[in-house]
């Protein structure tokens, strides 16, 4: 026999369906409740003469997709998505390529565009695509190379081969650190240290991204794509990309191009990163040569004490583990602190990162220096056990 509701629930349900109108009685609503009426008024019961209650401004709506996730169904969600995208002129917009010119594409933008990427008809996922490359290519002239020199640099002073074979001898650096055992009579230096490359066809560091695709972390996941890509051209360093919500997709194959990445991507979903933990563990084959980074707000979905046990494992094996909170311009992140103090008190340093700021600590990486300290010394508030 079905469950009884009490009059109050059976009020609240109404409230609920109803939303708020101006001569309905007042409905206690708690937290939740109250979130979704906001999520679900802002797209059907917007204030007069606006078309849509969600502005103007992207991040407004790529935070409204993110809260929709959290508190519907993922049946809803796509009903809810395929009316936004119309309420919005989002379709519209693509299908006219004027209306774009009027638009500033930024990453909130390619954010919203990505998470509505499985219910865009396909006439207009063409124009989506160049408005993303549009971006990423904005992005990858103003941060590509900063990072390429912050890499290289670091990988230059921490991988000193003392022990080159012939072939692998770096002879400029071997001259310059042997000039002073010069013998004239002979017209020839005496190389009495040897200064080499890295081993031939081993990279020097083997780097491994696994970010959160998670509706709340969409402006990272654009950022840490461009990331990735870049890392991707740098031989010296072996780099994966891994995301996932409650799948897990190895995107690593596309990394040729962050806009295959990012295409790849389905954000929104639930969030597993115990199982994201375990894929990852998989592909580490060198622990004291891996740069773990876990791009999470680590709200997780799944087994949060097996993910924990994973983590010190990885930790433990000599895995170098950094936690970014969140990877883009937006300040401080929500996050779970609870999981957020436990990695820090494993010894992996956790907080938020800009982009601006990624390149100098993938540098500081890569050398083996403390990222925590660098992190105070970048003026970066990180998480404490």
């Amino acid at each position: 026999m079905p469950h009884e509701l009490t009059p109050q629930e059976q009020t609240r349900r109404w409230r609920m369906v109803l939303g708020s109108e101006p001569n309905q009685p007042e409905v206690s609503l708690g937290a939740d409740d109250l979130a979704m009426d906001r999520a679900l008024s802002a797209l059907y019961n917007p204030p007069p003469g606006r078309n849509g209650g969600l502005g103007a401004s992207a991040p407004n709506v790529s935070r409204w997709l993110g809260d929709i996730r959290q508190y519907f169904p993922s049946s809803v969600v796509q009903v809810m998505q395929k009316d936004a995208l119309e309420r919005l002129g989002l379709e519209q917009m693509l299908l006219e390529p004027e209306m774009l010119k009027a638009v500033e594409p930024d990453v909130h933008l390619v954010a919203t565009l990505l998470s509505l990427n499985r219910v865009m008809p396909n006439k207009t996922k063409e124009t989506a695509r160049m408005v993303v490359r549009q971006v990423v290519d904005e992005l990858e002239r103003r941060l590509a190379s900063p990072f390429r020199q912050a890499v290289a640099g670091s990988l230059n002073r921490a991988t000193r081969n003392r022990r080159p074979r012939h072939h692998e001898i770096d002879w400029l650096r071997t001259i310059r650190s042997n000039l002073r055992h010069y013998q004239p009579e002979y017209r020839t230096i005496i190389p009495e240290t040897r200064i080499g490359f890295g081993r031939k066809g081993q990279s020097l560091r083997d780097i491994v991204l696994c970010i959160d695709q998670s509706g709340s972390m969409a402006p990272s996941v654009v950022y840490a794509s461009v990331f990735a890509a870049v890392l991707a051209s740098i031989k010296a360093v072996s780099t994966s990309v891994v995301v996932f919500d409650t799948a897990v997709i190895d995107l690593t194959p596309m990394l040729a191009d962050p806009v295959d990445v990012l295409f790849g991507t389905q954000l929104g979903g639930g969030t597993d990163i115990n199982r994201a933990l375990g894929y990852c563990q998989g592909l580490i084959e060198r622990p004291a040569d891996t740069i773990f980074v876990l791009i999470s707000d680590l709200y997780e979905g799944g087994n949060n004490a097996e993910m924990r046990r994973r983590a010190a494992a990885m930790v433990a094996a000599g895995v170098q583990v950094i936690v970014l909170l969140a990877l883009d311009d937006n300040g401080a992140p929500g996050y779970d602190h609870a999981n957020a103090a436990y990695f820090a008190a494993l010894g992996a340093p956790c907080f938020a990162c800009t982009p601006d700021l990624f390149p100098e600590l993938m540098a500081a990486a890569i050398k083996r220096s403390d990222v925590g300290q660098w992190a105070a010394e970048a003026g970066i508030v990180g998480i404490k056990p």
